[in-house]
């Protein structure tokens, strides 16, 4: 998210809606597909290459996924050597303003874990027709734009796990910033397809339902509506959420945090346990707090005190990383591959 006016945060979105793709559109839709799968038919027989904005022995492909939603553009990392009937975990990752699938996961480095830890990582993008400056409608809810954008990342899951080696069973989605809005939007709508979620710097879902009141929950000012409770069958697999807030966000209120944290957990009725302090190295310290009903897991806070609105530990250079606070790359993947287990 960019700071001063709205109108420079967003900008005049432009939704485009499965009617007015055409016949063009879903024949690019269907290249990209057919040359997603010789890719990954290319890697078998030729062994493995580098690909992607990080060093990697995966490869690093286009896709583009057309559902009544509308289209959706994504690229996707497969690590190398993924067996003929092999299934990998799959991790959405949601971009966050002023970024695309390339920068974040330059910044991030999530491919070079993917490619150690075993795990595929999509990453839908942001049309800059949808949103001039590449955010998320996370807030537009009263248009339902929002639910649209949702839709159209959950039918590139979809694809992906039709046609690629992923584990529909095994899904999680994370974000940053207006990314990590649209994930908790996401896996709350749809909390049957997900196992974990992970907000980095993100807002509550129900914060916001335009872009006015978007700014306003942004600096804190808006309380997060509750969510609405799961059934009790469905509760027993309410996903687990991880929220990651800096301490120096001048975008993103602290409070927002906590207030996700909380707003998840009060859906199937968890509590928060004692906080704890963490500090490795000289690394920024963090608070640690977890929220649990039954022994269960349901919701973790990580309060990283000297974090500004950036990813915590991403690389040293990049817009919206600072290599100093904890890695959160690896405290989210450590955080999902628990719930995976599970």
């Amino acid at each position: 998210m960019a700071k001063r006016t709205l109108s420079s945060i967003w900008g005049r979105a432009m939704q485009r809606s499965a009617a007015s793709l055409g016949r063009q559109a879903v024949r690019a839709g269907t290249r990209a597909v057919r040359q997603a799968i010789k890719a990954a038919a290319a890697a078998k027989t030729a062994g493995p290459r580098r690909a992607g904005p990080v060093a990697g022995a995966g490869s690093w492909f286009p896709g583009l996924a057309i559902s009544a939603a509308g289209a959706r553009r994504y690229r996707l990392y497969r690590p190398a050597g993924i067996g003929p009937s092999e299934r990998l975990p799959l991790l959405v990752m949601l971009h966050g303003c002023g970024q695309d699938a390339d920068k974040f996961a330059a910044s991030t480095r999530m491919n070079r874990l993917a490619e150690r830890e075993r795990f595929l990582v999509l990453y839908p993008e942001q049309d800059r027709l949808a949103n001039a400056q590449g955010c998320w409608n996370w807030f537009d809810t009263r248009s339902g734009r929002a639910q649209r954008e949702a839709e159209s990342i959950l039918a590139a899951v979809d694809q992906v796990c039709t046609l690629g080696p992923a584990d529909h069973g095994r899904v999680a989605v994370a974000g940053l910033s207006a990314g990590a809005s649209l994930a908790a939007l996401l896996a709350a709508r749809h909390p049957d397809r997900f196992k974990a979620v992970v907000m980095h710097s993100g807002i509550a879902p129900g914060s916001a339902d335009s872009s006015l009141s978007a700014l306003g929950a942004m600096r804190g000012r808006r309380a997060a509506q509750p969510l609405a409770p799961p059934s009790a069958a469905a509760a027993t697999h309410w996903p687990a959420l991880m929220v990651i807030q800096g301490s120096l966000d001048p975008l993103v209120a602290t409070r927002n945090g906590a207030a996700a944290a909380q707003t998840w957990a009060d859906a199937v009725g968890a509590v928060a346990g004692p906080s704890r302090s963490i500090q490795r190295g000289q690394r920024y310290p963090m608070t640690v707090t977890d929220y649990k009903v039954g022994g269960r897991l349901v919701a973790t806070r990580v309060d990283i005190a000297g974090l500004a609105h950036a990813w915590s530990g991403g690389a040293a250079g990049r817009p919206f990383g600072d290599p100093r606070g904890p890695d959160a790359s690896r405290l989210l993947w450590s955080f999902v591959a628990r719930h995976l287990r599970d």
